[in-house]
């Protein structure tokens, strides 16, 4: 229980800073707009698929993941 309570505290401390940098406004202009998003546009019509920024977030996260199992 003392690992899974550590899990726990390391993952609060990261989440609340992620959420104090978005509030921030910090990466407000990267996320979204990578090259390799799609987006089109034609008179009513918008489609968005942040196809670039789902995998970069995936690697994160993956990578992120991967270190919280190694301690």
């Amino acid at each position: 229980m003392h690992e899974m309570g550590k899990v726990l505290v390391i993952m609060g401390i990261l989440i609340a800073v992620v959420g104090g940098l978005l509030w921030a406004g910090v990466g407000r202009g990267l996320l979204g707009r990578l090259p390799g998003d799609i987006q089109y546009a034609r008179g009513n019509v918008r489609f968005f698929f942040p196809l670039m920024t789902c995998i970069l977030l995936s690697l994160v996260l993956s990578l992120l993941l991967w270190l919280l199992r190694k301690f």
